[in-house]
């Protein structure tokens, strides 16, 4: 099973992502380099993601990126 803090603390490298409500866009945590980055090792992992499928706010903090890769996993397994 993948460890999706650990995903984003090696994709961000910030001790931040930790917090399920940080703010990665305010932060600049989040950048077009980093999102790319993050839909990549996902899809190492097996996970396929279409981000525009997905509402964009989500993106925004370490709690919605868990929700969209709980979300493909579930529709995955169905």
């Amino acid at each position: 099973m993948i460890n999706i803090d650990q995903l984003l603390y090696e994709v961000f490298e910030d001790e931040n992502v930790f917090n399920p409500d940080y703010n990665l866009v305010e932060s600049n945590l989040l950048d077009s380099y980093n999102f790319i980055e993050l839909i990549s090792r996902l899809e190492d992992e097996g996970i396929t993601i279409y981000p525009t499928r997905i509402d964009k706010e989500l993106f925004k903090t370490p709690k919605g990126i868990k929700k969209i890769v709980e979300d493909a996993i579930n529709s995955k397994e169905n």
